[in-house]
């Protein structure tokens, strides 16, 4: 299929979902209700989810499905139509606490499962007037997944909640999946999978742009996504975010564990993610005077290149061993990652070495919802192993310096990036053409030999050859309210930064 049939069939594909917006903002609006009870945006998606589950089933136990529903009869979504006021309170409550004791994926939905809501009769009208009136698995599930997710990005704009760091911006996960182009019968995975982003942009992909017989579909949906999530909370999420899609089967591929602490066995052929932002792993424990410390968590793994606390370092270690012999990888990392000394320079030098480290793409301040980021993606493939080193070239695209993007006045979109998914060329990504030279020097595009790269100091990364153009020119300075928010993010960013150091030393104290 040419790349222009596939951006027409785009464009008709997210014009169809036209219901999702007014059932976006049916739901939300009731949100705000609720806010005034005390609840948060967090626990209203979760309390929607453990409603929406049960209705779901309801629906799929009757014609046309006639499917055995997994929900005893006395808890099911009937159960809590025929009570009101404090009856259906109190029988909400049990219903969840009997739900989250089950295994599978009733456990994966309800475990912990707690009742939010402070007033009866607003539980009632979410269950009546809201969500009974809707008929949810007769919508396609381009409507009701684009409806979830708009639900969950509203979540991750809520900056006290921190759900933020755990919503990477659909624009750049689909530009991500478009250059990585996943083929049919391909196994995908995300160790850190958040609310599932990832491994849905990957499934739509191979949906949309191929013709995909029985098994291959059977495939796509039970079998090809793989994913692991550490925060309970957010794997039920996610867990929600597959079924509206219409990814699994009876049971989901959405593990609830530390993905760093060992290998799961498995090797894909993609693995594409964004680990949680934030440099350590750490615990809490309660010391013998009753005080909660938080202890660092080191990960002795003998499959790694390197020891260190540094999360996202063990990340871009766990990536390249969950990948089959030649298999593709994209993960966000931090700017740490890429120029820092000791096990950052011992990773760097390994994966340049032992992987083709071919792409990199440097993003601007303001994608995120978690604040102060400075971020790359990095994309590299597995090699066997050569006495030689297997990156020759990386190519990098400079998409940070003199761009700027706000959450709200200026969102990313994903025309943004079209120059950059031209310049990666996914359909021959090993016939590229640079856009910068010494006679076009504000090109963002070019590239760098392996020997020039493991030639710099600590084999950084951390290049940049474009001219800031506000630095440049005082007369042609942004805005104010630009300068002002580029001034805060750059404090954030040092004060993780801090942190991290204040941590280092109280450790060796």
């Amino acid at each position: 299929m040419t790349t222009k049939k596939i951006r027409k069939r785009k464009g008709l594909y997210k014009k169809m979902p036209n219901g999702s917006s007014s059932i976006v903002q049916k739901l939300w609006n009731y949100c705000n209700v609720l806010r005034d009870d005390g609840m948060s945006y967090g626990d209203y998606v979760e309390q929607l989810t453990y409603l929406l589950f049960l209705k779901m089933a309801d629906e799929r136990s009757k014609p046309l499905y006639n499917q055995k529903s997994p929900i005893p009869t006395e808890y099911n979504w009937q159960s809590l139509l025929k009570k009101d006021g404090e009856d259906l309170f109190n029988h909400y409550r049990h219903v969840l606490e009997r739900l989250g004791k089950e295994k599978g994926l009733l456990g994966l939905i309800f475990n912990k499962a707690q009742n939010k809501f402070q007033d009866p009769a607003k539980l009632r009208r979410l269950i009546v007037d809201l969500i009974n009136k809707e008929n949810w698995s007769s919508m396609s599930a381009d409507v009701k997944g684009d409806a979830y997710e708009g639900l969950l990005e509203k979540n991750a704009q809520d900056t006290k909640s921190g759900a933020g760091q755990y919503f990477t911006p659909r624009p750049l996960i689909q530009t991500i999946v478009d250059v990585m182009a996943p083929k049919p019968n391909e196994t995908i995975c995300d160790p850190a999978c958040g609310t599932g982003g990832f491994l849905i942009a990957a499934h739509d992909f191979i949906a949309d742009h191929y013709r995909l017989t029985k098994d291959q579909k059977r495939f796509l949906d039970e079998k090809a996504l793989w994913g692991w999530e550490l925060v309970q909370n957010t794997a039920r999420l996610c867990a929600m975010n597959f079924m509206l899609h219409g990814i699994g089967g009876d049971t989901l591929p959405i593990i609830v564990i530390d993905s760093l602490a060992g290998h799961p066995g498995d090797y894909f052929d993609i693995v594409l993610t964004n680990p949680p932002f934030g440099k350590k792993s750490s615990i809490t424990i309660v010391n013998g005077e009753g005080k909660a410390d938080r202890e660092t968590l080191i990960y002795e793994r003998q499959d790694f290149w390197a020891t260190t606390s540094n999360k996202q370092l063990n990340f871009l270690q766990h990536v390249k061993t969950l990948l089959k012999q030649h298999g593709r990888a994209a993960i966000v990392v931090p700017d740490n990652v890429l120029f820092e000394g000791g096990a950052g320079e011992t990773v760097r030098r390994k994966l340049l070495h032992e992987c083709d480290v071919h792409t990199l793409l440097r993003l601007p301040t303001g994608l995120f919802y978690a604040q102060g980021v400075k971020a790359n993606v990095l994309f590299f493939d597995k090699k066997p192993a050569s006495e030689k080193p297997w990156t020759k070239k990386l190519w990098i695209y400079d998409f940070r310096t003199n761009k700027d993007f706000t959450l709200k006045t200026n969102p990313l979109k994903r025309s943004d990036l079209d120059e950059f998914v031209k310049c990666y060329n996914p359909e021959n990504r090993h016939n590229r053409k640079p856009t910068w030279s010494e006679k076009k020097p504000e090109g963002r595009w070019r590239a760098f030999d392996y020997e020039e790269l493991v030639n710099r100091d600590k084999a950084s990364l951390d290049i940049f050859w474009l001219k800031d153009e506000s630095i440049e020119d005082s007369d042609n300075l942004p805005d104010p309210d630009i300068l002002a928010r580029e001034i805060v993010e750059d404090l954030q960013a040092a004060l993780v930064q801090f942190q991290a150091i204040a941590e280092d030393l109280g450790e060796t104290a």
